[in-house]
């Protein structure tokens, strides 16, 4: 039998090797563009040749401020743990389906942040939800709510690293000729891993490791000592395990340390600003471009009903014939 995790649908569906998941956002970005620039010239020939469009890791760069966000709003609806992971997860696997050049990050982040608390069990009204975020409508969440559902293939639920710190830091304390005042005494080395955890989660270290190996990478920045330790126990005599890990461990660092230097602000505001030039005009309201794509969709559910009408059957009462009533007959 599989181990829990190694059975769940993030191992088989959400985890990529770096170069895979460099190929993956590269040809998203491709076809997008290659689609955003044939829009374009069949509103306007040659006025795709003055747009500067987003490049992988440019869109890459508004999805991580935008995950970034989640955590604010996390503090101020007082959601737990778990909501704000499992947002920031959405929000990941969201755009290695789709682009920003098409989905703004900001309503995908609200909406995958609102789905998010009813798939933990912390749900919050919409009206509630909405109301507290500025120039944010019910709209704005709802209409997008299946579409990043559909994105996430319907898959969930999620294993988080802050779960697998949680469990290292539980096996810390019962290891062999350990203080049993441990978790009072060096509870500020586990604060200081979580920290780390959250970190990791700007990067691309859960699309690529498991929660444990996260988990650990963070408690070897926090608390080397700590981490050496739980190590040394878990594997006893197996040094080439421990080599290989050490090596996946150093990496995971690499990510989570690059994920925890704040973001240029101004590039961010450059790259967003580029991005309201090179949006798909089909998805920006009111454009000739967005008007004519719902004609089309118009006309195409209106063929549809004609098509479903006339291969209907002849309407039948959907509780039987009628009963024909036999005539009394009067004896009187």
């Amino acid at each position: 039998m599989l181990p829990l995790y190694e059975a769940s649908t993030q191992f088989k569906n959400w985890r990529f090797s770096p170069q895979s998941l460099l190929l993956t956002r590269s040809s998203l970005n491709a076809a997008a563009v290659g689609v955003i620039r044939n829009t374009f010239e069949a509103n306007e020939p040659g006025s795709s040749s003055s747009v500067s469009f987003l490049n992988p890791d440019e869109e890459l760069l508004l999805v991580r401020l935008y995950a970034s966000k989640i955590a604010q709003l996390c503090g101020f609806f007082r959601f737990p743990e778990d909501v704000e992971a499992t947002a920031v997860s959405y929000l990941k696997r969201f755009y290695l389906k789709n682009t920003v050049m098409d989905w703004h990050p900001k309503n995908v982040m609200l909406t995958a942040l609102f789905l998010a608390a009813k798939t933990t069990n912390n749900p919050i009204s919409l009206e509630a939800y909405t109301s507290n975020i500025p120039k944010t409508t019910p709209s704005d969440v709802l209409d997008l709510e299946f579409l990043v559902a559909q994105s996430l293939g319907f898959e969930f639920a999620i294993w988080h690293a802050h779960r697998a710190l949680w469990g290292i830091w539980l096996d810390l304390q019962s290891l062999p000729n350990t203080p049993a005042d441990r978790a009072a005494t060096e509870g500020e080395k586990y604060d200081a891993a979580l920290k780390y955890v959250r970190s990791s989660r700007l990067s691309d270290a859960e699309l690529i490791y498991t929660p444990s190996q996260i988990a650990l990478a963070s408690l070897s920045l926090a608390a080397p000592d700590l981490a050496s330790e739980w190590v040394r126990a878990k594997f006893t005599s197996d040094l080439e395990s421990v080599g290989h890990l050490e090596s996946t461990l150093a990496a995971i660092r690499t990510l989570i340390e690059a994920a925890a230097e704040p973001l240029d602000v101004e590039v961010v505001r450059a790259v967003d600003f580029r991005l309201k030039i090179c949006k798909n005009p089909e998805k920006v309201e009111g454009s000739p471009a967005y008007i004519a794509r719902k004609r089309e969709e118009e006309r195409k559910a209106e063929e549809k009903r004609h098509r479903k009408a006339a291969d209907a059957p002849i309407d039948r009462d959907p509780f039987g014939d009628e009963l024909a009533l036999e005539d009394d007959d009067d004896d009187d």
